[in-house]
């Protein structure tokens, strides 16, 4: 059993390949090849790619199986209650630190010119996007269409139902029958997984070497220094002591958390995208966290949809931002209004690349705010949206080392890392 767990522990030398990957890609980058850069956006999109169509039936098996195989009975429940409970606290958490930072190094108005210049650079079309809109394209008019889409609320949605009706009907003799053909394309792809991750070094040096190619040509050069101060910022200050000392409130040791889901947060600061790493997160959860299947499968597919913090921040401080460049007065109560729909936008966005900054753009849109300001913000928002991303992602491995805790209830503690 020793031998096993060591062996699907934590890997230090696959850390050490993947930082080796980063570095080297990050100097390859620098270098301003033409080819060489092509090259590496290729590769990132293969792999980007090859994430996106796991993670789509990552998401519907694993939430599918885990609700057939769990059925009716109470843990279903207290599984899902912790979830959502984690995830409202830590959301609000995240909006919160945000802004108070935000109050603190009050970032100033911008010239009237500059916001007039980014209006032609907002992507077309997302400005007449309503909220109504994104909630009604969760709701599927057919079987094909949210995995088509890759509409991942949507899928969510299918796979629930799914899992319920499996688990109502478990004593159907084809239904059981079904579910072994489930479980079985579930195993198929937890096999594909493991070989895309054992794949990943070359990943990560397409990615790092994309990221440094856009800082070296100055895609990621403002003016807006004290806006990605409270941004990025935010996002940190959660990163680094709000969710670490959730764990520590829970008894539970954030650095073992962190070490053991190391993998996934890599992954999600280079592909910017929740669903996209959730492959990555369920397998580091398993195998090296060691947390139960049943809480894994269930509370990381979840996650990925509804758990934002760091999009929960980005809507809030940029929303605040927008306004007050748009002459709204920032009163107490409009600050905490604006609180409350950050945090109910960033649970219903979508886990993809540029998510927050679509859903801002329609929510400012939709107020007749200046949303020339989010062009301006736009040539920035890829290394906001890395830190995100990541901070996504490990909030929502928190969120399931905390559930997993409380499911455990005096199950003998798991192995270290």
């Amino acid at each position: 059993m020793e031998k096993h767990q060591a062996k699907t522990g934590f890997n230090g030398r696959q850390f050490a390949l993947w930082i080796i990957a980063l570095v080297l890609g990050g100097g390859l980058g620098t270098l301003g090849c033409g080819w060489l850069n092509e090259f590496f956006n290729f590769i990132a999109a293969v792999y980007t790619r090859l994430f996106q169509f796991i993670a789509v039936p990552t998401i519907a098996l694993a939430v599918t199986t885990t609700l057939a195989l769990l059925g009716t009975r109470k843990n279903t429940g207290r599984i899902f209650l912790h979830t959502i409970t984690y995830t409202l606290l830590t959301t609000v958490a995240a909006a919160l630190v945000s802004l108070l930072l935000f109050k603190v190094i009050e970032p100033g108005n911008l010239p009237a010119e500059i916001i007039q210049q980014g209006n032609a650079t907002v992507p077309e079309n997302l400005e007449t996007l309503s909220y109504y809109q994104h909630i009604l394209s969760v709701v599927p008019n057919n079987i094909l269409a949210p995995f088509s889409s890759g509409n991942v609320l949507s899928i969510l949605l299918v796979a629930v139902a799914t899992g319920l009706v499996l688990a109502l009907k478990k004593e159907s003799e084809n239904i059981q029958i079904l579910l072994k053909g489930i479980i079985g394309m579930q195993e198929v792809l937890f096999t594909l997984i493991r070989g895309l991750v054992w794949t990943l070094p070359l990943g990560i040096v397409a990615f790092a070497a994309q990221l440094s190619a856009q800082v070296s040509a100055g895609f990621i050069i403002g003016s807006l220094g004290k806006y990605v101060a409270v941004v990025l910022g935010g996002n940190l200050i959660q990163f680094l002591i709000v969710l670490p000392l959730f764990l520590l409130f829970r008894g539970i040791n954030p650095l073992r958390v962190f070490r053991c889901m190391l993998p996934a947060v890599l992954m999600a600061l280079f592909t910017k995208s929740s669903a996209a790493t959730l492959p990555v997160t369920v397998e580091s959860a398993e195998n090296n966290l060691k947390a139960r299947k049943e809480v894994a499968r269930f509370v990381l597919p979840i996650c990925c949809t509804i758990n934002m913090n760091g999009c929960a921040a980005f809507i809030l401080v940029t929303s605040l931002f927008v306004m007050q460049n748009g002459g709204w007065a920032l009163s107490l109560p409009t600050v905490l209004l604006w609180l409350l729909i950050s945090v109910i936008s960033a649970i219903g966005n979508a886990g993809v690349p540029m998510g927050c900054y679509f859903l801002t753009l329609s929510l400012m849109s939709g107020i007749q705010a200046p949303i020339g300001i989010l062009g301006i913000i736009l040539p920035i928002y890829t290394v906001i949206d890395m830190v995100e991303t990541a901070e996504n992602v490990w909030s929502d491995s928190c969120v399931c080392a905390m559930v997993d805790k409380s499911m455990r209830a005096g199950d003998p503690p798991a192995s270290e890392c």
